[in-house]
């Protein structure tokens, strides 16, 4: 299967030739953050599936986390990839980035312990207090 997405300017696009694994809703902090909402819904796809088809040089990276990478537009900010030095082989990534339909659903809401006190879950997903 094929993917398109891109960032909010439209300066970084991309091409996942493969499949979109694991697709929850995470509510910690650092994705409320990230993203400027109540969770975040990401997938995870191989790297090398993942092209980036413009924009190679306006991704700026920030490491949240020992050993993880967050990679962001740096001209707009959207967030378009995760990478990992432990795990090299796959990426994380927000699929509101999509410009196509994914044909795949969150399964779980992950660290919702952690979750907005704001937000109510009201789907009938299983609730993880972690990871």
């Amino acid at each position: 299967m094929s993917h398109a997405g891109s960032c909010l300017c439209g300066g970084i696009q991309y091409q996942i030739n493969g499949d979109i694994a694991d697709v929850l809703n995470c509510h910690c902090s650092m994705c409320r953050k990230l993203h400027s909402s109540a969770f975040r819904t990401r997938g995870v796809v191989l790297t090398k599936d993942w092209q980036t088809t413009q924009g190679q040089k306006l991704l700026t990276f920030y490491e949240s986390s020992a050993g993880e990478h967050k990679g962001f537009c740096g001209v707009c900010g959207s967030q378009i990839y995760t990478k990992f030095d432990a795990k090299p082989d796959v990426l994380g990534f927000p699929l509101g980035t999509l410009d196509t339909d994914p044909q795949v659903t969150p399964r779980r809401h992950i660290f919702v312990a952690s979750k907005a006190p704001w937000y109510h879950i009201t789907d009938d997903l299983p609730q993880i207090a972690e990871y």
